[in-house]
């Protein structure tokens, strides 16, 4: 195909087609999770070639397991992987409103105004719109302290398989949380990558626990070690503890018989030797993520230690973490000696094996660095164990958010009302081709009370009619200004104070969601021109 004088193997789509195909792309992915949001938002079964299957309401697990081509859709996909490694919350309505922008914005170009007009205002909106959330949404976290934190994670769990039973979660998820929490130079910080989060068949998920320390998903390595050691020396290994062989390659002539049997004596003499330096520096559990021969578990059986074999590398480093150890991944030193250091080896009061549904589960209590904890879920199948683990996933990324942060909006829709009444203000302000641009920002927020209405089978248009009459009057109306946390009661249908009723979200998941939403929105609309090559031709 020939285009502007240059020769071309393949297709070009340009201006208005390539922007209403791009459109028409995102409303589809926005489509597939839009009935998944909310308190009464539905699930989604997926599965994959194999027959694998999910079942989630999680926006970032649906649309990273759909095979997605189209460009632009690939753009939203993305978009709600990074809100889910920025925020861990709000994934499905960051791309609801990104699908919404862009639908608006296509309809301005329609009417002849020029692209670029519209990313300017939607920029604008942007900022004028974090702005106000930052002046006058936003509330302190520590008026309430810890109802706040427990608030914030059943809001969050809410829609997931786990909100029935969110007063029993929440309470877990903050207490771990707040194990983990660490004051760093005045600031308070979360590494909810301490809190370990293991899955285990049968029971109700009301026996979920919260186990303080560390929980490992192993067993022993064999029936004759004990099940339970106090005042625990931990030595963590990353290389196999097996007969020693010679290497590859390596030839010895014997001319006497006796010698090959004292080859192999001396071979398990070295194995000997190096398990003997380990357990001379004090350790009396010995995890490694490669195997134990026989031979090396009957010199550990003996001194009655407890070995693991086949640990996974972070649960070892997890275990590290938490009990101040090194992980070895060698024991020579720089001399070519072999040894081992005492001050490589972790601690923790103790350490048993417990049965927990079909396996066993080690638990180290009491660890030395004390910032480390682990949730046991238990649950009636597979796939309700893996979303009850997104959940609360979900749930530890919005308490991380708000202890970090120390800031609350109000959820349900309230935020998105607000900023469609102040952003319509700000839009009749303005003296320019932006001003049409900004108020559909303005109206494309709306999407998400919207979305959330429908999705609880209520009445929607009423609703967001009454939300909006709320925030007019707080806007507009001194000593109303209380009305600014109005949000959807979606259960009864009604309009009530969200903040009172204990519905909150992390202000900075709002924040972040709308500059995604926004930036995810402006740079497919950049796109005027789309070239696609063909495949090169097989002979």
């Amino acid at each position: 195909m020939s285009s502007g004088g240059m020769l071309l193997d393949g297709e070009r789509t340009s201006g208005q087609d390539i922007r209403t195909q791009n459109v028409t792309a995102a409303m589809a992915i926005a489509n597939i999770v839009k009935s998944s949001l909310g308190p009464v938002g539905l699930d989604k079964m997926l599965v994959d070639e194999i027959g694998d299957v999910t079942i989630t309401n999680d926006g970032a697990t649906i649309l990273s397991l759909l095979d997605i081509e189209h460009p632009a859709a690939k753009v939203l996909v993305e978009l709600a992987q990074l809100q889910d490694k920025e925020v861990g919350d709000g994934t499905t309505s960051v791309v609801i409103v990104a699908a919404e922008l862009l639908r608006r914005a296509n309809e301005l170009i329609k009417n002849n105004i020029h692209p670029t007009v519209v990313m300017a205002g939607y920029r604008l909106a942007v900022k004028e719109a974090v702005k106000y959330i930052k002046s006058n949404l936003i509330v302190n976290a520590d008026t309430l302290g810890r109802e706040n934190l427990i608030n914030a994670a059943k809001t969050s769990m809410s829609s997931k398989i786990i909100g029935n039973e969110s007063n029993y979660f929440a309470e877990i998820a903050v207490k771990a949380a707040l194990k983990v929490k660490l004051e760093k130079d005045g600031k308070s910080k979360c590494p909810i990558g301490n809190i370990h989060i293991l899955k285990s068949h049968g029971l109700s998920s009301l026996d979920s626990e919260l186990v303080d320390g560390f929980a490992l998903n192993c067993a022993r390595a064999s029936q004759a070690m004990p099940t339970k050691i106090n005042g625990v020396k931990v030595a963590l290994l990353d290389f196999n503890l097996q007969k020693h062989k010679l290497q590859m390659g390596v030839q010895i002539v014997v001319t006497d018989v006796k010698q090959v049997e004292e080859i192999r004596q001396r071979e398990m003499d070295i194995t000997k030797e190096k398990i003997q330096k380990i357990l001379d520096s004090g350790a009396n559990v010995i995890l490694t993520t490669k195997g134990i021969d026989d031979l090396c578990l009957k010199y550990f059986v003996e001194v009655g230690a407890i070995a693991v074999r086949r640990v996974k590398k972070e649960d070892l480093q997890r275990i590290a973490k938490a009990t101040g150890g090194k992980v070895i991944v060698t024991m020579s030193d720089m001399e070519g000696e072999e040894a081992f250091d005492s001050s490589a080896l972790g601690e923790c009061e103790e350490i048993s094996e417990e049965r927990v549904g079909d396996g066993e589960l080690l638990y180290f209590r009491g660890c030395k660095s004390g910032i480390a904890c682990t949730i046991v879920l238990r649950g009636a199948n597979e796939y309700m164990l893996d979303e009850m683990d997104r959940s609360l996933h979900d749930s530890l990324c919005v308490i991380k958010r708000i202890i970090e942060s120390n800031s609350l909006v109000a959820g349900g829709g309230a935020v998105e009302t607000a900023l469609n009444i102040y952003l319509l203000s700000v839009a009749n302000t303005l003296g320019s081709k932006e001003q049409m641009a900004v108020a559909e920002f303005a109206e494309a927020l709306l999407v998400i009370p919207r979305t959330l209405s429908v999705n609880a089978a209520q009445d929607a248009t009423e609703l967001v009619a009454q939300l909006r009459a709320n925030h007019y009057t707080s806007q507009t109306v001194t000593g109303k200004e209380n009305l600014r946390f109005m949000g959807l009661d979606l259960i009864s249908g009604k309009v009530r104070d969200n903040i009172a009723a204990g519905v909150v979200e992390p202000a900075i998941s709002k924040i972040k969601s709308l500059r995604f939403a926004s930036e995810a929105a402006i740079s497919i609309l950049r796109i005027d021109d789309m070239i696609k090559l063909n495949p090169p031709k097989q002979n």
